[in-house]
């Protein structure tokens, strides 16, 4: 009986398996089907012409701007958030009503973050329709990812690392940045690239905030469109699966080298732990 739960068991999480890499499969592969024609260098680094199959290079600024702000502005608040909940708050019920809101935030729909991004950061600080109110909405919504993931992370590491620190003489703080944080940081990453994911495909939000100007942005303060809400207006617009699917073909690459980036930056914290 045993063995026949085990052999079920391990064909079902085998079946899961098989559907979900098929699935995505099939999504990937229609996109690149219906896209990759369109790619090219003028594609992707000429101007876009608006009602034609043009060039794509601002929005391609414009994302990479936003994702790189972003994370300058969640990561380190994500990260000093965890490490204070973890190792300086007292656990009680404080603490446990902090983590519930930022569960619940990481719940809340795209739409809401925009609402809120295009009433406060863009109406009452007055920061118009720019890159910078985009990205500290989005800021927002990444930062309950960053949280968790970077708890777990510091969770996950020995107790031993700990008090063998303490026990050489090293005070708290030494053995937290010394010892704790560089042992966690494979996990921290693990999360930022999480984040990476869910910034790029944001648009609502994104949609509300950062504006839908297709043109180079001068600074942070410019309106700016990102990939993700230009797929959506040329196709919303003029219907153009096919630009939208070459889009998409770009979005896929640039998600698949920042991902590659990033783990070859876990690789490396790893190896120097170790």
């Amino acid at each position: 009986m045993r063995k026949f739960k085990d052999g079920l068991f391990r064909t079902l999480f085998w079946l899961s398996a098989i559907i979900t890499v098929t699935i995505l499969v099939i999504i990937i592969g229609y996109i690149f089907t219906k896209g990759y024609k369109l790619v090219s260098w003028d594609f992707i680094f000429g101007a876009y012409v608006p009602g034609e199959k043009s060039g794509i290079y601002p929005m391609i600024i414009s994302t990479l701007y936003t994702i790189a702000l972003t994370l300058a502005i969640a990561t380190p608040i994500g990260i000093l958030a965890a490490v204070y909940l973890q190792e300086y708050a007292k656990q009680g019920p404080v603490v446990k009503i902090i983590r519930f809101a930022t569960e619940s935030l990481s719940g809340i729909p795209s739409i809401i973050y925009g609402l809120f991004g295009a009433l406060f950061f863009v109406t009452y600080l007055k920061f118009n329709y720019s890159i910078l109110a985009g990205a500290l909405t989005l800021s927002i919504m990444v930062l309950p990812l960053i949280i968790r993931t970077t708890e777990e992370a510091i969770q996950s590491v020995p107790p031993s690392y700990k008090e063998a620190s303490l026990a050489l003489g090293s005070t708290r703080f030494q053995t937290l940045y010394k010892i704790i944080v560089p042992s966690a940081m494979p996990g921290v990453l693990a999360g930022v690239i999480l984040a990476i994911g869910r910034i790029i495909g944001e648009s609502a939000a994104v949609y509300l905030t950062a504006g839908t100007v297709a043109v180079m942005p001068k600074n942070i303060m410019s309106s700016a469109r990102t990939l993700t809400v230009h797929a959506y207006l040329v196709t919303n617009e003029f219907g153009d699966i096919e630009l939208a699917s070459a889009i998409g073909v770009v979005l896929i690459v640039i998600v698949f080298f920042l991902n590659y980036f990033a783990r070859f930056i876990i690789k490396s914290f790893s190896k120097a732990n170790y």
